[in-house]
């Protein structure tokens, strides 16, 4: 993979399902096309060239074999690079001479109780270093045991409970609670996260509809 990140160019998700990325690009061609205002032939014609990459179910395949590969030369050089650092710092393992860093703590939710997930572009943080699981490899294994809560069948966690998958990845959690095919477990993820501390807000209000929520 060279160039720009295709599933940056339509705003998806690497693991968005095909008709989210064809929803997406209707939407940003109506937005980009040259005879509207701020549009162009430039951005159109990358948008078109992005698309006809992901819309191709081989093409894409490939396309993000190639890209997996980039992040795990990206990764692995970076920690190549850290580590360097670190043997150079005083005390030879990355502390200071007083000592380690002290560790930051975990990122806390601070939205608005009125945000709704799956419709929102809030939270769009994505980190493919961090984030991504290559998808040629299909699952994240048989699920560890002590299973709690629903149960899902789809993704790289298939099998794997909720409260499983929330021992094991919060940042998945967080991102199926942004999605449209999470939306069924939005009350499970809200009380999981709140537990972990990764949200604090006053707690959702199921019977509201957001902004943008069907009712």
């Amino acid at each position: 993979m060279t160039g720009p990140d295709l599933y940056r160019i339509l705003q998806v998700h690497p693991e968005a399902d095909a008709d989210v990325i064809q929803a997406a690009y209707r939407r940003l061609a109506r937005k980009l096309h040259p005879d509207t205002p701020g549009g162009s032939d430039a951005r159109m014609a990358e948008l078109n060239a992005a698309y006809a990459v992901l819309n191709d179910r081989a093409r894409r395949a490939e396309y993000d074999r190639q890209r997996l590969r980039e992040i795990d030369l990206r990764t692995a050089a970076d920690a190549a690079s850290a580590e360097a650092a670190a043997s150079r710092a005083p005390g030879g393992q990355g502390g200071s001479a007083q000592g380690p860093a002290p560790r930051r703590p975990p990122p806390v939710d601070e939205r608005s109780p009125d945000w709704t997930s799956g419709r929102s572009m809030a939270g769009g943080g994505y980190d493919p270093a961090t984030m991504s699981r290559p998808q040629a490899q299909g699952s994240a294994g048989p699920p560890p045991g002590h299973p709690s809560g629903s149960v899902i069948n789809f993704g790289r966690y298939a099998g794997w409970s909720l409260g499983e998958i929330a021992r094991t990845d919060l940042e998945f959690l967080e991102w199926l609670d942004r999605m449209t095919i999470g939306r069924t477990y939005q009350q499970e993820i809200d009380t999981l996260l709140r537990r972990a501390g990764r949200r604090r807000t006053s707690a959702a209000q199921p019977d509201r509809p957001g902004l943008f929520r069907r009712r």
